[in-house]
């Protein structure tokens, strides 16, 4: 019975470091580190698998050991594909496909911003940054532009909380658009013609 007890506060712990470490990795934005943290949550219930095994084998059981192996087996794979998939995402700069459009709703809604044309996010090191062009009446004067791009940054932060930065670029509504940033081939100094995009 002891046996039982010591199983269950084991099983315990570390259900509690696995979720303390996950919620902890999450503020930090570690993929591996939640990885640890998913591998912690598994290790208990493990342990308490391991447990059910032995004792359906030694109450006349024989099969409980191979399919509590086979149980364990399909949750480490589990565990395996997803923190894999988390960790070669980032390494190749991804990010939930859902996010732009979450920034861009959320700057859309910010008042004076007309449209939103372009945003980009991306990770830099453990934290995400948003990039985003925004659109305001042409009529406004610069200190006007400015400050929406402030109160549009305010909200993007206040609502989006795992955003850690955003860089707001102001358009004139009549010439938003990265097409309006190209600069066709041209002459300078005693540069060959070139362009820029």
């Amino acid at each position: 019975m002891g046996g039982g007890g010591s199983v269950t506060d084991r099983v315990c712990r570390k259900r509690d470091r696995g979720s303390l470490s996950h919620q902890r990795w999450q503020k930090i934005g570690s993929a591996a580190l939640i990885a640890d943290g998913h591998h912690a949550r598994v290790d208990g219930f493990t342990s308490l698998a391991v447990f059910v095994g032995a004792v359906g084998v030694y109450l006349g059981f024989p099969l409980a050991d191979p399919v509590i192996g086979l149980i364990i087996t399909v949750a480490i794979l589990r565990i395996v594909w997803g923190s894999g998939r988390e960790v070669f995402t980032r390494v190749i700069d991804g990010i939930d496909p859902t996010i732009p459009d979450e920034v861009r709703d959320a700057a859309l809604n910010t008042k004076g911003v007309k449209d939103v044309t372009q945003v980009r996010v991306r990770w830099i090191g453990h934290r995400l940054y948003a990039e985003v062009n925004i659109a305001v009446s042409p009529d406004l004067s610069v200190e006007a532009g400015h400050a929406i791009a402030t109160e549009a940054r305010h909200h993007l932060l206040h609502h989006l909380t795992y955003l850690s930065n955003a860089l707001i670029h102001v358009d004139p509504l009549t010439a938003s658009g990265e097409e309006h940033h190209y600069v066709s081939g041209h002459d300078y100094g005693d540069r060959t013609p070139h362009s820029h995009k």
